[in-house]
């Protein structure tokens, strides 16, 4: 029923805009295994179009704001079923122990490790900012037998820039974070042609689990990074 209410939602949102969608890779798609899916991200409209392009419940994580703000809440937690972060101080915590819950229970759980600022400074259609690494120390810490993450490009072919609200208004939701306090109109991307393109997953075992220790852990969560930065960068300069 969860799914095909995000799954209904996305693409009408998809719909109503009239995107023209194209999606590369399917065969890649890892089957009968708890998967973190990882894109980058630049606009609103990444969300249910991962979800679009799925055949699979994908949760995903979203900003703290889109749980607070009337209208986005009802739209992004309500319809499409992303689960908002706590606020800063609790964030990492509640973000694993949501995360978990999910996978545990097989679900997929989405997130864009870029984090806030390329959505509220527009990047290129192929750029790729840093990712931040919360989401490797998730997939090894996660208690699963067997985990896929998989790396996806939302690689934008033709698009328009909108200026929107007050990004300064975006604080009275999230106190605490850095890039809503800024002068300026928040940039809102709207994807006309997109390509959806899934690269390789990144398979992690049992036998895998037990090297996440100590030293090793910081260079393995580094590797599972690199290798989804890697993978989505190639794919968006495709």
């Amino acid at each position: 029923m969860y799914f095909d209410l995000s799954h209904l939602t996305a693409r009408s949102i998809l719909s109503a805009i009239n995107i023209q969608l194209s999606i590369e890779g399917t065969a890649r798609i890892p089957q009968d295994v708890p998967v973190i899916v990882v894109s980058n991200h630049r606009s609103f409209l990444d969300a249910p179009i991962l979800i679009a392009s799925l055949p699979y419940p994908l949760r995903i994580a979203c900003h703290h704001y889109m749980g607070e703000a009337p209208g986005i809440r009802q739209v992004a937690v309500d319809l499409l079923g992303c689960f908002p972060l706590a606020e800063s101080g609790r964030k990492k915590k509640q973000f694993f122990d949501r995360a978990s819950e999910l996978l545990a229970v097989r679900q997929w759980v989405g997130l864009f490790p870029e984090g806030t600022k390329p959505m509220v400074e527009p990047t290129k259609p192929n750029q790729l900012g840093k990712f931040e690494r919360g989401f490797a120390h998730l997939a090894w810490r996660v208690p699963v037998s067997n985990l896929a993450v998989l790396p996806i490009a939302i690689a934008a072919l033709d698009e328009t820039i909108y200026p929107t609200i007050p990004i300064r208004w975006l604080k009275r939701f999230d106190r605490e974070e850095p890039f809503f306090d800024r002068s300026g109109s928040h940039p809102m991307i709207i994807y006309h042609r997109v390509r959806v393109a899934i690269g390789h997953p990144y398979w992690i075992g049992n036998e895998k689990k037990e090297q996440y220790q100590g030293k090793q852990a910081k260079k393995l969560a580094l590797d599972l990074t690199n290798h989804c930065h890697t993978q989505i960068s190639e794919l968006l300069n495709k």
